[in-house]
C-alpha cells in the first residue's frame, strides 16, 4: 500500500504517513467523505495550512482531507459588522476579500486579530487551536465567532454558535479536530483603523506599568519583544516594547514605510543563528526608525515568513543534521512575569538552550471554549528553541519546555497545547483539569474515533496509561 508523507512546515517534526490526501469542495464532499471512511473503516484527519506543530493535522494511516480549498468569502454585514468565511481561507487573502468586498467607501470592517509570525495559516486552523494575536484587550478568537457549521462523524451537517447545538461551539473551537470538520465561519469584525505604532526600549520591569498606561490611552495593540542574547545580562530581560494607538482618520498615510522585506527577514534570522547580540541591535535599530509610522488595524498584523528558511541555514553552515525551531508558549498570571522570565533565563543558560526569538503579549480569560488555555488573564511568553533533529537535540529541546511548563505552572500559569506534545500528564492534568473530561466528550461525540490525528492519540495514550 502506497503511503503519502505529510509534515509540518515551520519544525519539520511531524512526518506522518497517511493513506490519502482529499480536497473536498463542499460540504457534501465532505460528509461523504466521512460516511465512506465509516464504511471501510478509516479514521479522518484533517488539515490547514500545515504550520500547527503538535500534530494535529496528521494521523498515521489516516485518510487526509485539506481543507484549503473552503476559501470563498461572502458579503460584509456592514451593519452588524459580521462575514462568512470559509475555513479553508488564508489571512491575507481574507483581509484582500474584505476590502474588494467593501470597496474602500466610508468606515469599512476587517479581523480584529490573527496569529503572528506567519500568514499562510487557514481560518479553520485558528478555530481548532483558538488563537490569539496582539491585541491587548482581547480574548482567544472564540470570541470573534458568530458561528460556524462543521460536519461531524456522523457525516451530519450542523450549524454551531451560542445559542444552536452549543456543546459543540464550545467543544469544536479549541478542539483540536477531534470533533469533526470546521466547513465555515461567520467571523465577527472590527472598524479598521489607522494606528500610530510607538516604540520605546525597556526592562520587562516596567513592561507592565508602562503597557497599562498605554491601555488606558487607547492602545489597542502591542508586545515585548525580548534580547535572545544568553551572554547578554539583558537576555530575557531587555527588549522592544511597542503598541499601537488609534489616530484620526484625517491623517494621511504614508505610500510606503520601513518594513523588513524577505531578504531582511534571512539576514536577521542568519544573525540569531551565529550573533545574537548583532541581531538584537539590529531588531532595536529597526523599530525605533518605525517610532510615530501609521499603520492599518488589520494589515499590521501581516508578517514576513520564509518557508523552508532552515534549509538554507543547515547549509551555510555545514551543518551534519537538520535543524528547525521548535515554538512554546508558557502562560503566568500577570504579576509573575518578571519571576517567570528570570527563572526561565537562568534555565535556558544551564541547558544551553538557543533562543532564536521571544516575545511577550497579553491575554484575556477566555471562559466559552470547553478547554481554555486563556484560563486568567495572563501574559504570554512565546519563545522559539533551536533544535537539531537528531535524539539528542530533540531531546534538549523537550527538557527544556518541560522545565519551562514547571516553572510556569509553579507561578499560577499554564502552556499551549498546539505547538509540541511533550508535557508530562501531570503538568497536562495541572494546566488543563478539565481534560480526561474533554476526551470522555470526544468519545460521547465520536465513538468509533472517526476523527484522529497523532496529537489526538498522544495525549488518550497519557490517560491509557494508568
Amino acid at each position: 500500500m502506497n503511503f503519502i508523507l505529510c509534515n509540518d512546515i515551520h519544525s519539520k517534526l511531524n512526518s506522518t504517513h497517511v493513506l490519502r490526501v482529499l480536497q473536498p469542495v463542499s460540504e457534501e464532499e465532505v460528509a461523504a467523505a466521512i460516511r465512506e471512511s465509516a464504511r471501510v473503516g478509516l479514521a479522518i484527519s484533517i488539515c490547514g495550512g500545515r504550520h500547527a506543530m503538535g500534530g494535529q493535522q496528521f494521523g498515521e494511516g489516516t485518510l487526509l482531507l485539506d481543507l484549503t480549498a473552503f476559501d470563498k468569502v461572502g458579503e460584509v454585514d456592514r451593519v452588524n459588522g459580521r462575514v462568512e468565511a470559509g475555513a479553508g481561507v488564508k489571512w491575507p487573502e481574507l483581509i484582500e476579500a474584505l476590502h474588494a468586498r467593501q470597496g474602500g467607501d466610508g468606515l469599512s470592517w476587517s479581523i480584529r486579530q490573527k496569529q503572528t509570525g506567519a500568514d499562510d495559516l487557514t481560518l479553520g486552523g485558528a478555530l481548532a487551536a483558538n488563537i490569539h494575536g496582539r491585541g491587548l484587550l482581547m480574548k482567544p478568537i472564540i470570541d470573534d465567532v458568530e458561528a460556524f457549521t462543521m460536519v461531524n462523524a456522523e457525516g451530519k451537517i450542523l450549524r454551531c454558535s451560542r445559542v444552536e447545538n452549543p456543546e459543540w461551539f464550545r467543544l469544536a473551537i479549541g478542539g483540536y479536530g477531534c470533533f469533526g470538520v470546521i466547513t465555515s465561519v461567520c467571523l465577527r469584525l472590527s472598524r479598521r483603523m489607522k494606528l500610530e505604532r510607538q516604540v520605546e526600549i525597556i526592562t520587562v520591569d516596567r513592561f507592565l506599568p508602562l503597557i497599562e498606561q498605554r491601555i488606558a490611552a487607547g492602545a489597542l495593540y502591542g508586545d515585548f519583544q525580548f534580547s535572545i542574547d544568553e551572554r547578554s545580562p539583558d537576555f530575557l530581560k531587555r527588549g522592544v516594547f511597542s503598541c499601537y494607538l488609534p489616530v484620526e482618520e484625517t491623517r494621511p498615510m504614508p505610500e510606503s514605510h520601513n518594513e523588513l522585506n524577505a531578504d531582511d527577514w534571512s539576514e536577521l534570522i542568519g544573525l540569531a543563528h551565529s550573533d545574537r547580540a548583532q541581531v538584537y541591535d539590529r531588531y532595536v535599530s529597526f523599530y525605533q526608525s518605525t517610532h510615530g509610522c501609521l499603520y492599518w488595524s488589520d494589515t499590521h498584523q501581516l508578517s514576513v515568513y520564509l518557508n523552508d528558511y532552515h534549509d538554507k541555514l543547515d547549509h551555510d553552515c555545514g551543518a551534519t543534521v537538520p535543524a528547525s525551531e521548535m515554538i512554546s508558549e508558557l502562560y503566568v498570571l500577570r504579576s509573575n512575569l518578571e519571576a517567570f522570565l528570570t527563572e526561565a533565563a537562568q534555565l535556558l543558560r544551564e541547558l544551553g538552550v538557543v533562543v532564536i526569538y521571544g516575545t511577550v503579549r497579553l491575554i484575556q480569560k477566555d471562559d466559552e471554549s470547553f478547554l481554555p488555555w486563556a484560563s486568567q488573564d495572563f501574559a504570554c511568553v512565546v519563545l522559539n528553541l533551536h533544535t537539531e533533529h537528531s535524539p539528542e537535540g530533540i531531546g534538549k529541546s523537550a527538557e527544556a519546555f518541560r522545565r519551562l511548563i514547571d516553572v510556569a505552572l509553579s507561578l499560577g500559569g499554564s502552556y499551549f497545547l498546539t505547538y509540541h506534545r511533550w508535557a508530562r500528564r501531570d503538568q497536562l492534568e495541572r494546566a488543563y483539569p478539565q481534560f480526561r473530561q474533554f476526551l470522555a466528550h470526544k468519545d460521547a461525540l465520536d465513538p468509533d474515533g472517526r476523527f484522529q490525528s497523532e496529537w489526538w492519540r498522544h495525549h488518550r495514550n497519557l490517560f491509557l496509561q494508568a
